[in-house]
């Protein structure tokens, strides 16, 4: 009977499905309305993605996956997708009603042509590297939004639109850096409730829906959940009035919460160390015996992602429960926090029924979530005070008082003496999102006591080592040289301006230490070098040959990270040393710009700076060199120089070459002029694409016009890189400096320019001096070692 009562059942989901997939066809007539395919496709362009191959089967964007009954905006087998309504004008006309975009490393705004979308109705772009303001819009009481983990600028907002979400930008900045909690608990679709141990289990019964995200009052904890049920279903709680044998807590498995594919729940400001992670589940949707009646037939099955460890490859909770409904599942992870948060992911991988007993029976359950310290904590476990103790403050005033008549003298001494070392640390406390601290000691044992076989390289600021973390990151530590103020400052710079971005193509800083007179920063650990070492020689040049195509994505990605830093990040930052040997490439090749000790930051109201001149000779861009004045366009410039040394392979200045070859941007204008700009590509290269070699150095000889106001801005590049808009014509030559030239001597005007590159064959420094009669040099006629 019970194999009869199995085929049975099969056989008529067969019936269905083969209805649903004649229902599909027949609708395949429809056309996607003309003004949302146009938006469509434009924001596709500007994100360079294109649609999987079994969604958009004809070329028409309602077609396929996108119209597909069985199909829902969740599949995992679809990235990106979009979900349409084709019963517009008679089943004519389709609009679009859902978009999902998700970790598919997508750069910039949101694009404003979203809103000609004006029928969608779940938008999920979660995980990429958005940024920017979030438009108005994206409050509309209809629209089901999830832009979790993206670098958005939400200061600007008011809190209530999305609350929350600042929470939930990568690396969780909220309480970053700042440890308030030791522990957390969510009854998660329930109300607050006591558990038989004590433990408070806050509520999470709000509206977290299909692609939505909740934060609590105190942010000690957070949520998010991805996915649309299909059909009808459009429920995200189920709750079950029952008991269970083996718990005294009956009522946190009463209600749980459900996700259609993607659920997290997050610990926020906690405490680093050791934790236990308890997960607590029961199946109160799927019951029943599975051998002897229908609604027993269904099955769940979902992975449980701990601190991004997979724990759990289809977890099934009846199954673990010896298939009893009245049976509570209890599991324990232990994991370790070392940026102050928990991360717990709950994923459907498409795996089990879906539509048993009811249809949107499928994807992650959970009924509870706690964390516990596996170590004394040292924090208080609870939000900073927002109001005033008036009994407390007299007291402390009083006791203040008396104790500040003793020790007075001391203090001033004491501040007097260590002044100038706590104005680099006030500036570091000050900041709004402060980054992770690290002990010496920690960063000793990581780096082997900064062993020289660990040392990756040294600047003019000192050694970077390569090191490994007690939770197995590896990572490069850069230990300043602050025995100058020079140095402090480089410290401080270089962590505020790093500190307020993030973005694919620009390095990640983990954390820095500031322990007495140490100061080291922690960046992601880059495997393969700098830009430099892969181009101008080194074991790494041999290992890695940099063929056209990946040279073209370097360009573009240097590019995308400066116009991130200049216009869409939250603070306008000039970097002001864009060099080759600054842009590191990953284990895929994708350049990431680094060093930011030179970096300025600068009110967008102000047009430019004037500054003391640093940088790189060679690099630099006239109106900086001789005055300071400073903008933008400075990187520019900068870009510029590092373009035509990624087309040519060499660097920009060689007096070992003849004639007009000494100067690569001297050169580079000439073959211009000649139009054989050809010519100049590395003769390593034996396949390239003329056009992109042509589009480049033209784009090169853009940046670096004598005009700061010519060269065009970062955005623009890229759209002349990706070939959204032509590149302009150069109609007058790159700047040079006939009146300047660099020599050895008159050091003390320009000291800043001192610089130390061990990479060629010992150090430089450089400033300028009036050259002699007749005396034509470029701007670019200093050798600086190996020409670079």
């Amino acid at each position: 009977m019970p194999t009869c009562l199995h085929l049975s059942v099969w056989f008529i989901l067969c019936i269905f499905g083969s209805i649903h997939l004649v229902r599909s066809q027949n609708r395949t007539g429809a056309t996607t309305d003309p003004d949302e395919a146009r938006a469509l496709n434009s924001i596709f362009s500007a994100w360079g993605k294109q649609a999987p191959r079994d969604w958009n089967i004809s070329g028409e964007l309602c077609s396929g996956a996108a119209i597909g009954e069985n199909i829902t905006i969740d599949d995992n087998a679809y990235n990106p997708l979009i979900k349409c309504d084709c019963t517009f004008n008679g089943s004519t006309i389709c609009r679009i009603t859902a978009l999902k975009v998700y970790a598919m490393d997508v750069i910039g705004p949101i694009p404003p042509q979203l809103w000609t979308l004006t029928l969608l109705t779940n938008l999920d772009v979660s995980y990429n590297d958005l940024s920017g303001i979030p438009p108005s819009w994206v409050n509309l009481p209809n629209l089901q939004l999830n832009l979790v983990a993206n670098n958005f600028t939400l200061e600007s907002l008011d809190n209530r639109d999305l609350p929350g979400l600042n929470c939930l930008q990568k690396n969780f900045p909220c309480n970053r850096g700042k440890a308030l909690y030791s522990d957390f608990a969510i009854n998660c679709g329930g109300q607050q409730i006591r558990s038989a141990s004590g433990a408070v289990f806050e509520r999470e019964d709000g509206a977290l829906g299909p692609a939505s995200f909740v934060v609590s009052d105190e942010q000690r904890w957070g949520a998010s959940s991805v996915g649309l049920f299909g059909g009808s279903s459009n429920i995200y709680i189920v709750t079950l009035l029952s008991q269970f044998i083996n718990t005294l807590d009956s009522e946190l498995f009463q209600s749980a919460r459900l996700s259609a594919s993607s659920l997290r729940y997050y610990g926020l400001g906690l405490e680093n160390g050791g934790y236990t992670v308890t997960l607590q589940f029961a199946e109160i949707q799927i019951i029943g015996s599975s051998s002897n009646t229908w609604k027993g037939l269904g099955r769940r099955r979902f992975d449980i992602y701990v601190q991004g460890r997979l724990v759990e490859r289809d977890f099934d909770i009846r199954r673990t429960a010896n298939d009893s409904t009245v049976r509570a599942v209890v599991k324990e992870y232990k994991v370790n926090v070392s940026e102050n948060y928990i991360e717990i992911h709950l994923f459907w991988a498409g795996k089990g029924t879906c539509c048993i007993p009811i249809q949107g029976a499928y994807g992650p359950l959970i009924s509870a979530v706690s964390a516990k310290p596996d170590f004394i904590p040292t924090v208080a476990n609870k939000p900073p005070s927002k109001g005033n103790n008036r009994t407390g403050t007299i007291v402390g005033v009083i006791v203040g008082l008396g104790l500040l008549s003793i020790i007075a003298g001391v203090v001033i001494i004491i501040i007097r003496k260590r002044r100038k070392r706590y104005t680099d640390d006030e500036e570091i406390l000050n900041m709004d999102v402060k980054p992770y601290t690290f002990s010496y000691s920690e960063l000793k044992t990581a780096t082997q006591d900064f062993n020289p076989s660990n040392k990756l390289g040294e600047g003019g600021f000192g050694p970077v080592y390569k090191g490994n973390l007690n939770d197995g990151r590896e990572v490069a530590v850069k230990q300043l040289s602050v025995g100058s103020r020079q140095g402090k400052g480089h410290f401080v710079a270089e962590i505020v301006a790093i500190s307020t971005v993030m973005h694919r193509n620009l390095v990640k800083l983990y954390g820095c230490c500031y322990e007495g007179d140490h100061r080291l920063l922690v960046y992601e650990y880059l495997p393969n070098g700098s830009l430099d070492q892969a181009l101008f020689g080194g074991d790494i040049k041999k290992t890695l040959h940099l063929d056209w195509p990946t040279r073209f994505e370097i360009c573009m990605g240097v590019a995308r990270g400066l116009a991130y830093l200049h216009e869409e990040g939250s603070v306008r930052i000039v970097h002001r040393d864009v060099k080759a040997s600054n842009i590191l490439l990953d284990s895929n090749l994708v350049p990431k710009v680094s060093d930011f000790g030179l970096a300025k930051l600068y009110d967008d109201k102000k047009t430019h700076i004037s500054t003391k001149v640093a940088g790189t000779v060679g690099y630099l861009a006239p109106e900086y060199a001789m005055r300071g004045h400073l903008t933008e366009k400075t990187d520019v410039y900068a870009f510029g120089i590092v373009v035509l040394e990624l087309v040519s392979g060499r660097g920009n200045a060689d007096e070992s070459l003849e004639g007009e070859k000494t100067y690569l941007l001297e050169w580079a204008w000439n073959l211009h002029e000649k139009s054989h700009e050809v010519e100049l590509i590395d003769r390593e290269l034996t396949e390239f694409n003329v056009e992109e070699v042509k589009r480049m150095i033209g784009i090169a000889l853009l940046c670096t016009q004598a005009s700061h106001a010519v060269r065009p801005p970062m955005s623009r590049v890229v759209a002349m890189l990706s070939g959204d808009v032509e590149v302009s014509e150069v109609t007058s030559k790159p700047i040079y400096l006939p009146d300047w030239r660099f020599d050895d001597t008159t050091r003390s005007s320009f000291s800043a320019f001192q610089t130390k590159d061990t990479g060629a064959s010992g150090s430089y420094s450089t400033s300028f001096v009036t050259p002699a009669e007749n005396d034509f040099k470029p701007m670019l006629g200093v050798k600086i070692n190996d020409g670079r």
